[in-house]
């Protein structure tokens, strides 16, 4: 689980005006955050596949939002996946 600080700090980078705290930006830097923490944990404990599970929901739920984004605004879906690393 991310903890407050981080939580905050990610909202704070991706949001798009004071009160944004649920765009599809912000749901998908914060998904990504998770899936990246996620990932290290697998590293250690290779058999947790309870939360493999989670992990692949968490990794489509982030597919389809950012399918929307890229339907909805384009320019805001290209810079988003270049902040975060995500594909090319």
């Amino acid at each position: 689980m991310l903890d407050r600080e981080k939580k905050t700090e990610v909202i704070v980078k991706f949001r798009t005006n004071e009160v944004d705290t649920g765009s599809p930006e912000v749901q998908v830097a914060l998904l990504t955050t998770r899936i990246n923490m996620l990932t290290d944990h697998f590293k250690a404990h290779k058999k947790d596949n309870h939360s493999r599970l989670g992990l692949l929901k968490m990794v489509g739920r982030r597919q389809k939002l950012l399918k929307y984004l890229k339907v909805k605004d384009f320019d805001k879906y290209s810079t988003l996946i270049k902040e975060l690393g995500l594909r090319k």
